[in-house]
């Protein structure tokens, strides 16, 4: 049975049209990487729409971009730093467009009052894999051989210094 091993990319870059397709390049590779090459051109796709839209529209082009794989979805997320751009009225037609190509999208505000875009594709029938189970990890200790024999003396002291000790005791 084939298992998946949960995975996440994250990457940070400051969007100009160059650096859009060198991003879809680097995407690409990394899904391949994982095993989803079904998913590149989806993936590629979206995040080269969100990118080239917040080039054209936002004045701080720092940007986050960030996968993660779990055996049953892909979520992509791309975080702008621009507390100005609004995604409900600039970004309008790419997130209508990334609502028909993903199986679920979502936008929020972060703490710093930018905005974060997902999208998430489910894994296909075929590549549906349970994840690898995580065990503790092991820890280094120093292990010693018990002899095989003890010798009968150091099981047992004799009978008189044995009763000697216990009254000495009481």
């Amino acid at each position: 049975m084939k298992t998946a091993v949960p995975c996440y990319y994250h990457l940070d870059v400051d969007v100009s049209p160059e650096r859009v397709g060198q991003v879809r390049r680097i995407l690409a590779a990394h899904l391949s990487y994982w095993d989803l090459e079904s998913h590149v051109e989806t993936v590629c796709r979206g995040a080269e729409m969100l990118l080239t839209a917040i080039d054209e529209h936002a004045t701080d082009k720092h940007t986050s971009i960030e996968m993660w794989w779990n055996g049953q979805h892909l979520i992509t997320a791309i975080g702008g730093s621009d507390r100005r751009l609004r995604p409900d009225q600039d970004l309008r037609a790419c997130l209508e467009r990334i609502a028909v190509m993903s199986d679920g999208w979502g936008c929020c505000a972060t703490g710093t009052g930018s905005n974060v875009i997902w999208f998430s594709q489910r894994a296909r029938s075929g590549e549906r894999v349970p994840l690898v189970p995580t065990g503790p990890v092991p820890s280094l200790r120093e292990v010693r051989q018990v002899p095989r024999e003890l010798p009968v003396a150091a099981l047992a002291a004799p009978a008189d210094e044995a009763h000697g000790v216990l009254e000495a005791a009481l």
